[in-house]
């Protein structure tokens, strides 16, 4: 059971995760339109995570990330299809194993049963049961179906966002053992789209109020895709999100279980309104891989704006952390808490932290990436197979952005003489990650070089 705190002080956890939400729809990130008063007080009150990117940009393999602490590549889920090996071990099982309650609400797609019930051997160790493999499939906006801990079908009433935030306060307030803390993963599927109408169904009384280009951010400004289609919709569905969040705090407050209750808000992974590719996401930029992060709550509360690169894939042990729990071996991310004592001088805390983020792609392509704080650097293996195949022997150079110069990555700088140092050492720090990841260490083909101009990279730039 590892180390335990007292029952008395063991914080209960709730995880508030969203789909395809971009970083830059929150207040506190900057977007302009009051779209997320509710997280933008938590953000303020609690900890925020600027800079907070996930480790796979589809659904299933991001989610698998999340559950098992482990990276797509490492537990197998490297594609959405891909069921959750029997007999994984996930941040549900640790939480059980020490004395809590837990519970799923909402979109699970680790199953591959698509719109059939999820068997019991295939969620992840979760006691309190209300989900569907693929929300998307199995509801609409105004239909939500899910499936209870029996198999037996569920219909929701209203909105699909206020259906599932109805089912977790529901759960918190008479469905769990009051004897026990509990662990609650509250899945959204919102502000994905529905895909039978590659549409974004907000709520009815949000439909117009946010069209016109109130604000485009700069990199759908540039590249167009169907964001002046879908911001709109897409807008609501973040609104009423937060509305949701808001009335998930109200209730514990009710409850007289706020003060003792961890909450988390993220998402699998951002949207780029097919301005990358031909989809949603599934591609190294910012637009599809940095997302919202913030806490609240015991250990959280008063944390401020943390500077560094954080991953999805350190979620898992930050919240077994906050919950006095030992982090599994195998999860290989780190606690940011561990992070936040060590820089107030806890000299029993880990080692530095890392000053990169690692991302894995599938599905569009076979591809890796790395984040600094200056730089993004991508290669790709175009001859692989994009969903057969797990990872390559070998990759080609495929992008590098300047981040300072060009935030919204607009000009790719992977060919530029100026740039072969850059590429060099991010080349190296890529296929160290790799292997810290289990890969094995692959080959990367640099690209020729060509002339860049007045272009150049200062020495001490190199590093950043």
């Amino acid at each position: 059971m590892g180390n335990v705190q007292k029952p008395e002080s063991r914080p209960n956890v709730i995880v508030f995760f969203t789909d395809q939400q971009r970083w830059d729809t929150t207040g506190y990130n900057g977007n302009p339109l009051g779209l997320t008063p509710n997280l933008d007080r938590m953000a303020w009150n609690g900890m925020q995570v600027p800079l907070a990117f996930t480790c796979q940009p589809v659904c299933g393999p991001a989610r698998s990330c999340l559950q098992t602490g482990m990276y797509a590549t490492a537990s197998g889920c490297f594609t959405n299809g891909i069921p959750l090996p029997e007999g994984s071990r996930t941040i549900a099982h640790s939480f059980h194993d020490a004395g809590y309650d837990t519970a799923y609400i909402g979109k699970w797609h680790l199953a591959n049963t698509r719109t059939e019930p999820v068997p019991e051997e295939r969620r992840g160790g979760y006691r309190y049961w209300l989900a569907a493999d693929s929300l998307e499939h199995t509801s609409d906006a105004y239909r939500t179906l899910l499936y209870n801990a029996d198999n037996e079908p569920v219909k929701l009433p209203g909105y699909r966002v206020d259906a599932l935030t109805d089912a977790a306060i529901r759960y918190i307030a008479e469905g769990r053992p009051e004897e026990k803390p509990f662990y609650l993963f509250l899945s959204y599927l919102e502000p994905h789209h529905q895909n039978h109408r590659d549409d974004y169904p907000s709520p009815d009384v949000y439909k117009g109020k946010y069209a016109g280009g109130q604000y485009v951010p700069p990199d759908l400004a540039a590249l167009g895709g169907t964001a002046h289609q879908h911001l709109d919709g897409y807008y609501g569905m973040v609104k009423r999100l937060d509305e949701a969040l808001g009335r998930l705090i109200d209730a514990l407050k009710s409850l007289d279980l706020l003060d003792n209750t961890v909450i988390a808000f993220t998402s699998d992974h951002g949207c780029h309104f097919k301005t990358r590719n031909n989809e949603y996401k599934r591609s190294c930029h910012e637009s599809s891989i940095r997302v919202p992060l913030v806490f609240s709550g015991p250990g959280f509360d008063g944390g401020g704006r943390v500077r560094e690169l954080v991953s999805l894939i350190d979620l898992p042990p930050t919240l077994l952390d906050a919950a006095g729990i030992d982090v599994p071996e195998q999860m290989q991310g780190r606690s940011l808490l561990q992070q936040v004592n060590r820089r107030k001088g806890d000299a029993d805390s880990q080692s530095p932290w890392p000053q990169d983020v690692f991302v894995q792609i599938s599905e569009s392509q076979v591809a890796r990436a790395l984040r600094t704080q200056r730089w993004k650097y991508g290669v790709h293996a175009p001859e692989r197979h994009p969903i057969k195949d797990s990872g390559s022997s070998e990759y080609v150079e495929q992008f590098l952005y300047d981040l300072e110069a060009d935030p919204y990555e607009l000009t790719n700088l992977v060919e530029f003489q100026s740039h072969e140092a850059v590429r060099a050492r991010l080349r190296e720090r890529l296929i160290q990650r790799m292997i810290e990841a289990g890969e094995e260490a692959p080959v990367i083909v640099p690209m020729l070089s060509k002339p860049s101009g007045q272009r150049k990279v200062l020495p001490e730039e190199i590093e950043m």
